[in-house]
């Protein structure tokens, strides 16, 4: 992955920090997460219990609301920031780059460009390699995943349901598809791999390098749908760096640190049935409020 290219800044009047990091040391600070659980978060009370379960890190969401999904709350983010030890990651609008320089300001560890919220540049992405902060994208296949490492992004999230409903389905899918498309690229021929990269519409070093590592070349997390420990031990062993746990963990829970810490040892220990065993066992009465309905698996097969 090239270090550091000419950039040129959005315009002479946009706010950018002249000592960007280069992307070696961001996406140096991405592997940090590796082999953990990142948390989505709308209060303090929930921030410590994710803390105290084990979470390598917390996403500042904000709570459900009608309307314009933005960024969270500022003074949300610095709430939880004195509450918590662990690195803290809040959301921006697709192609809302003063969200994202807002954000960087407040003290972020990580942004991320979501999906989730209400996009507010239909056809850009932000310029990554304008901040200093490491930047996470979401993705649906292998050549959308390369496209936002080329923009900056030193975190991948292949991204599956997006309504909280705990139906993981299609994160499986989504998940299947890039680790399918790189095992392909891994037996190709060298000649091959550049009408490849032309056919996903990806930068052909980026392809190449992941040929050369056999994985993508950044951290590589796993989200939506996933509420239990077999679901995160799922996504691990599909090939997953990681995985984001959604806020509806903590919706309707008697015990929302029981939920939370299963998941977070399941991705610890995603090869142990031991461990899955005594993780999933005694959390049916937990997942009431995110089991998948007769009615919306219907409207999911239309």
């Amino acid at each position: 992955m090239a270090e550091d290219g000419v950039v040129t800044l959005y315009n002479n009047t946009a706010i950018t920090d002249t000592k960007k990091n280069p992307v070696s040391i961001k996406v140096g600070l991405t592997q940090m997460l590796r082999g953990g659980a990142i948390l989505a978060v709308s209060n303090t009370n929930q921030a410590k219990i994710a803390e105290e379960a084990g979470a390598c890190c917390l996403v500042i969401t904000e709570p459900n609301r009608q309307g314009i999904s933005r960024m969270p709350d500022p003074a949300l983010i610095k709430q939880i920031k004195r509450a918590v030890s662990i690195p803290i990651m809040s959301r921006s609008r697709i192609g809302h780059f003063v969200e994202a320089q807002i954000l960087e300001r407040v003290g972020v560890d990580y942004i991320d460009e979501n999906e989730v919220l209400a996009i507010a540049d239909e056809f850009n992405f932000i310029n990554k390699h304008n901040f200093r902060c490491p930047f996470v994208c979401g993705c649906r296949n292998f050549g959308e995943a390369l496209r936002r490492v080329r923009e900056g992004a030193a975190m991948i999230r292949t991204q599956g349901d997006l309504s909280g409903t705990g139906n993981i389905v299609e994160t499986v899918k989504n998940v299947r598809c890039v680790m399918g498309e790189i095992r392909i690229l891994n037996n190709m021929d060298e000649d091959e791999v550049f009408a490849f990269s032309k056919k996903i519409a990806a930068p052909y070093d980026l392809v190449a390098q992941t040929k050369q590592m056999g994985r993508l070349p950044v951290v590589h997390f796993a989200a939506g749908g996933i509420v239990t420990p077999a679901d995160a031990a799922l996504m691990m062993q599909l090939g997953c760096d990681g995985v984001f746990v959604g806020s509806e963990v903590f919706d309707n829970c008697s015990d929302s640190y029981k939920r939370v810490r299963g998941i977070v040892e399941a991705v610890r220990h995603y090869n142990d049935p031991h461990v899955l065993v005594e993780n999933s066992c005694g959390l049916e009465g937990e997942m009431a409020g995110l089991n998948v309905t007769e009615e919306s698996m219907e409207q999911f097969g239309e």
